[in-house]
């Protein structure tokens, strides 16, 4: 596809669209001729080349994309997830299963664009939407049958994905996340609301069952299937776990089934049961479903264990209130002797600031210790971000290590013996942006590097 938003991606003969997305478009019409675009459509102006003006650019291109591509890729099955947590598993978890059972399925989402494995990473969990139709068009050029995506909230009020249609739409839960764009969790619900609007064929819509906002989601026109715990079209009647395994029991149609997981933690049980759902409505039994499943490895920087002598490390990219507190009860549920957690929070322009006390008394009232640190404080104050994570705190098992892998060798010298260390916040995040500076970092190779130093460990 030769039209193109990014004026840094421009070569010569491609046509340049000024979007108003993070920034105005319009700024970059000069640098995008001078990389070689010999077209321009833009809202105003004028200039030495070709150009088309329109009242919209964005509508314009979602018209352009529908009137051109969307006869090919409607052959795709799309599967959208959206929620405030769980996506990325939910959506990875359906991905590996459906390949694994000879479904050729993409991924696009956080983790970035998958076939089979990774073939590029996103600079946002739902791309723009130029961005999607030139993903959907490589899926269908490798004989994919499925695409699953995240359906963020940001990327559905801003029409990432307008005139897409789904044959499955998931809903996992709604908590305390991007008021600092939303508002109200009112608004972020009805964003989130979008997708159940965009369903074709049997109008399958998976619903928790268990979260207070489910009836945001409820849509009669919809093939609606609730799910949750003791309750719903499909449902968890009991659940346990070890260090290495989930283990739970699906009813359906008052029968029961045993399931066995690599996933740890009341969640990724119900991500676990979203992805057992959508494999039974596409067709396959759950005796097919069993001899797969408890092979099937959730995605990076979730849930991700490295065993140390009698110690367990998890990383996961919990960064929500919700997310930390069900990996601190998982944690719980292990029965160490000690919870130790390493943890910051994201800042920058149109950060969320209101969640930040509620996960630092969060994590202070379930760890035996916490090491309070950067996460990506962007151009915002670290030591802010760190004060509003303590505010209205009374507690005093803490420190601060603003260096995050200093934090991380401080958490790993405090194991002794059947304890925890959560490393929460950045998961499968490979960089660490601090004022205008993104660097290289990732949790998990600094925790190898790390047990790889301390010999005397």
């Amino acid at each position: 596809m030769n039209i193109k938003y990014n004026s840094k991606l421009i070569k010569p003969g491609d046509t340049f669209i000024a979007l108003n997305t993070f920034n105005d478009g319009h700024k970059y019409i000069n640098d995008a001729i001078k990389n070689g675009a010999t077209k321009i459509i833009a809202e105003h102006g004028s200039y030495e080349v070709e150009t088309l003006i329109v009242k919209d650019t964005k509508e314009y291109l979602i018209n352009y994309l529908y009137d051109n591509y969307y006869n090919k890729i409607k052959k795709l099955k799309l599967i959208g997830v959206t929620g405030t947590n769980g996506k990325t598993t939910t959506c990875m978890l359906i991905h590996n299963m459906l390949n694994s059972l000879g479904k050729k399925c993409a991924y696009i989402g956080t983790n970035g664009f998958y076939i089979d494995k990774l073939i590029k990473k996103l600079s946002n969990t739902t791309p723009e939407i130029i961005d999607i139709y030139d993903l959907l068009l490589e899926a269908l050029d490798n004989n994919c049958e499925y695409v699953c995506l995240e359906a963020s909230s940001h990327g559905l009020v801003q029409n990432r994905l307008a005139n897409l249609k789904f044959d499955y739409a998931v809903f996992t839960n709604l908590t305390h996340e991007h008021l600092g764009y939303h508002k109200t969790m009112e608004n972020y619900a009805k964003a989130k609301q979008i997708l159940f609007t965009m369903l074709r064929n049997k109008k399958y819509a998976l619903i928790n069952n268990d979260d207070k906002y489910k009836d945001y989601f409820i849509n009669k026109e919809n093939n609606n299937i609730l799910y949750g715990f003791n309750k719903g079209d499909y449902y968890i009647k009991e659940y346990h776990m070890t260090t290495n395994n989930s283990y739970f029991t699906l009813v359906h149609n008052n029968r029961k089934y045993n399931f066995t997981t690599k996933l740890l933690g009341k969640h990724n049980i119900y991500n676990s049961l979203v992805s057992i759902i959508i494999l039974h409505k596409i067709g396959f039994s759950f005796k097919k479903i069993k001899e797969v499943f408890s092979n099937i490895n959730g995605p990076i920087g979730r849930m991700e264990n490295i065993k140390y002598k009698d110690n367990t490390i998890i990383i996961d990219y919990a960064h929500t209130p919700d997310g930390v507190e069900s990996v601190l009860k998982t944690a719980k549920e292990l029965k160490p002797n000690n919870i130790i957690t390493v943890i910051g929070c994201g800042g920058g322009t149109g950060s969320d600031r209101e969640k930040r006390s509620e996960m630092g008394s969060l994590v202070l009232s379930l760890s035996n210790k916490v090491i309070f640190t950067n996460d990506n404080p962007r151009d915002e104050d670290p030591n802010q971000i760190i004060s509003d994570l303590l505010k209205n705190n009374n507690n005093n098992n803490y420190i601060i290590e603003l260096d995050r892998k200093k934090a991380i060798e401080k958490g790993i010298k405090l194991l002794k013996n059947n304890d925890i260390l959560l490393i929460l916040g950045k998961g499968h995040e490979d960089y660490q942006i601090i004022g205008n500076n993104k660097t290289h970092f990732n949790d998990k190779e600094t925790v190898l590097e790390l047990l790889g130093d301390l010999k005397w460990f």
